[in-house]
């Protein structure tokens, strides 16, 4: 019978994570990484492996576990063995002080590699894990190479600075002279403060996938948040190289991050790659979606973004073939009237005074204070929020199905918005503006809209895969799927994936 005392739990698995940008990777994630590897590389005793990034240790030491059991023909003596792969194959680069202790107490069974408890003995302390505590270099208020902010990351040596080894300098290679590595593996730190509105959050991961290519591995395999599908907020470089890049054999996303990271909300999902020097071709595309995969071998600069569901590819393909504009030029860009999220106006109206609708309610601004969209003051629109209903893209707990708009309605003339929201569909009458607003609210549109998001945010991009309908007319799913040729299967995929608005 087992009780208590027989539960022994990897120690890896009950890391509590030390900040957002430090997301640990489950013993169970770091393996499935691995597995997309060529398996033959764990009994080669020449391969060299790096986590430039590493956190726990967890995948420096699943990589000794596995190079343990490969090589033991070819070194059979085991400590002469354990030698060998931890001095000669395996290497590290720390993100903190911290994580470099965690990560030699994993791999090494010591947090310093020099002394008799560790299972091979090093001249110095850190082993082949490296960390070096180094400073931001500021450069108009921003570090030249993760474009911190000095505002923010500058505060005294008694604080963390956050300025991470790997990408702190123009020459990587710098840190293991003389090595070439088979194999760059690992769960980069994914953002830092940018010292905007609300501890805004700037990616930094893109910016470690970008050097560790520079080193010029044969393999490389990165978990990432999925935001770069769409681009954005500095992605947009990053972005279009890796959809166009391909090197990329398989790519494995999942829509809902807690699916992989079971504690951590982390809008989008997230999803890892193989990139292979040696490959070129279309790349393997694997969905995990509440813990069913489905793969299909296809590349992924298809579309102007990147369609994150294999079963969708046939229903954008049908409305592709149609050749119709999207809605993007029927919706607006951010804060479409000049008024921050914050604004609230007066209670009351007064002269020159016109509603403002904001995320607590009613209020009135004066309409000389409105400094863009002044040519849709006077007509009908749909207000539609700014972020999805999702919190961090995560679908209904009840019905595993998506909402996708937290909020819309239609304003009036006179009424306007604050920058929580957008609008869409502006027109001289209200029973066009309510064929907009209930376009909008098909499972159609809906699912469109969805295929293109991997993040919580409903920037105009997110509708280019909508297709302009005559809003003289009031469209319903059922008429939309029969003009698109939708198949029962098709229909009942789409309606797996969206719930209705109430």
């Amino acid at each position: 019978m087992k009780g208590p005392q027989n539960y022994n739990p990897d120690v890896l698995n009950c890391l509590a994570n030390l900040s957002n940008d430090e997301v640990f990777t489950p013993p169970e994630l770091a393996n499935k990484m691995l597995d997309l590897l060529p398996q033959e590389l764990f009994q080669n005793p020449n391969a060299t492996f790096l986590d430039p990034f590493t956190k726990s240790g967890v995948f420096l030491r699943e990589i000794v576990k596995r190079l343990d059991r490969g090589l033991e023909k070819f070194i059979p003596d085991r400590q002469q063995r354990i030698d060998h792969i931890l001095q000669k194959q395996v290497f590290g680069i720390a993100i903190t002080e911290l994580t470099s202790l965690l990560a030699r107490r994993s791999v090494y069974c010591s947090k310093d590699a020099s002394c008799k408890y560790s299972i091979s003995k090093f001249p110095t302390s850190s082993g082949n894990i490296l960390y070096k505590n180094i400073k931001h270099t500021w450069v108009n208020g921003k570090c030249k190479y993760c474009s911190a902010s000095q505002s923010v990351y500058d505060r005294g040596s008694e604080a963390e600075q956050y300025a991470y080894m790997f990408i702190h300098t123009d020459n990587p290679k710098q840190f293991f002279p003389n090595m070439k590595f088979d194999v760059i593996v690992g769960n980069p730190p994914y953002h830092l403060d940018d010292g905007g509105n609300s501890a805004s959050a700037k990616p930094i991961y893109h910016v470690f996938v970008e050097q560790a290519i520079k080193l010029d591995p044969q393999y490389l395999t990165i978990i990432t948040p999925s935001r770069w599908f769409s681009g954005g907020k500095g992605l947009d470089r990053f972005r279009e190289k890796m959809l166009n890049c391909q090197h990329i054999s398989h790519l494995v996303d999942y829509q809902n991050a807690k699916d992989c990271f079971p504690g951590n909300s982390i809008g989008g999902g997230v999803s890892y790659f193989l990139w292979n020097s040696n490959y070129t071709g279309q790349c393997k595309v694997i969905n995990i979606i509440g813990g069913l995969s489905n793969s299909v071998i296809r590349p992924l600069n298809e579309y102007p973004v990147f369609i994150r569901y294999n079963e969708s590819i046939s229903i954008i393909n049908k409305i592709k073939a149609r050749k119709e504009k999207n809605i993007v030029n029927l919706i607006s860009s951010r804060n479409p009237y000049g008024f921050a999220t914050n604004e609230r106006g007066t209670s009351y109206s007064k002269a020159n005074s016109i509603k403002l609708i904001s995320s607590q309610g009613e209020g009135y601004v004066n309409i000389n204070g409105i400094t863009q969209g002044k040519d849709s003051i006077n007509k009908y629109k749909v207000m539609i929020g700014r972020v999805t209903s999702e919190h961090a893209g995560e679908p209904d707990k009840s019905t595993g199905r998506y909402k996708v708009f937290s909020s819309m309605r239609v304003l009036a003339p006179n009424e306007i918005c604050t920058d929580s929201y957008v609008i869409g569909g502006v027109c001289d009458s209200i029973s066009q503006a309510e064929n907009f607003y209930n376009y909008l609210r098909t499972s159609f549109v809906r699912f469109l809209i969805l295929q293109s998001l991997s993040s919580i945010n409903l920037s105009r991009e997110a509708y280019v895969l909508v297709p302009l309908q005559d809003f003289s007319l009031l469209w319903t799913d059922e008429m939309l799927y029969k003009k698109y040729g939708l198949t029962e299967d098709e229909v009942a995929f789409i309606e797996s994936m969206i719930r209705p608005m109430e």
